[in-house]
């Protein structure tokens, strides 16, 4: 039996549908964020793969899917190797994280539009001080290590390495 890989409407809907009850740190829906972070990647010219991955990039890291469904799971090749790739394990240097992305084709697009929306000046102002000024250094280092450049607005950077497909 052959194996259709979902949809991308088929990935989204599962994606809100695991985040469900979730909130983001300000307490709004979760799949708000999901949400900005596959715009993001389609804004930067990402492909099919990497919208998928964008909607279930933090899906194993909450918990709210395992990476064993995500290898049994129809999806296009490609997908499961960028969602474990952005997946923050516990205890990981910063430095190991950023080189496991860079080391998945397609990862480090998914990861930029990931951190653009963390970073959002009008998604951070909504947390209290201590949180707003912690993320926006977590922010940075993780910027600086991947070598995404932070003079370049970041929905003007394209992913040379992932042209659009």
């Amino acid at each position: 039996m052959v194996n259709i890989p979902l949809a991308l409407a088929e990935v989204e809907a599962l994606a809100r549908r695991a985040h469900a009850g979730q909130t983001d740190k300000a307490g709004r829906p979760y799949a708000g964020h999901l949400a900005a972070v596959a715009a993001g990647v389609r804004e930067r010219g990402g492909s099919e793969v990497q919208i998928a991955a964008a909607w279930l990039h933090d899906s194993v890291e909450d918990g709210v899917l395992s990476a064993e469904w995500l290898a049994r799971a129809a999806l296009l090749p490609g997908v499961e190797e960028m969602v474990l790739a952005v997946t923050k394990r516990p205890g990981e240097k910063p430095a190991d994280y950023a080189a496991r992305i860079l080391a998945v084709p397609g990862a480090l697009l998914v990861k930029e539009a990931d951190l653009a929306h963390n970073a959002d000046p009008a998604r951070l102002a909504a947390l209290d001080p201590a949180t707003r000024t912690r993320l926006t250094a977590k922010y940075a280092l993780m910027r600086a290590l991947l070598g995404l450049r932070t003079d370049v607005p970041p929905h003007d950077r394209k992913d040379p390495a992932n042209p659009p497909g």
